[in-house]
């Protein structure tokens, strides 16, 4: 097995700072909102997105090894759907909670 070497030129490293910086901003906004449930979606999305970016570039395109610095990027994005989709269970519960007081 050959590893496939691509050039980034300054424009794609500039998109991936700016989607990086992006995502940091969201998930920064949702650990101090944690109970806004659109930002909350959003958040978890941003996972998602990041999760299937690598394994794609791993497993589809053969742009990337599986080293420990695309490894890393996988765990963190695996392990934050996991803690986040629990955690939404409880902001579901909460939610129905919130409106049973109401009514």
């Amino acid at each position: 097995s050959s590893l496939l070497l691509y050039s980034v030129n300054g424009l794609q490293a500039r998109t991936f700072g700016v989607w990086t910086l992006l995502s940091s901003v969201i998930r920064c906004l949702c650990a101090i909102d944690i109970r806004n449930r659109t930002l909350y979606h959003i958040t978890l999305f941003t996972f998602f997105l990041a999760l299937a970016h690598f394994l794609s570039e791993v497993f589809i395109y053969h742009t990337a090894a599986l080293t420990i610095g695309v490894m890393a990027p996988l765990m963190v994005a695996s392990f934050s759907i996991m803690g986040m989709l629990i955690g939404l269970q409880y902001l579901e519960v909460e939610a129905l909670s919130q409106n049973k007081k109401k009514n």
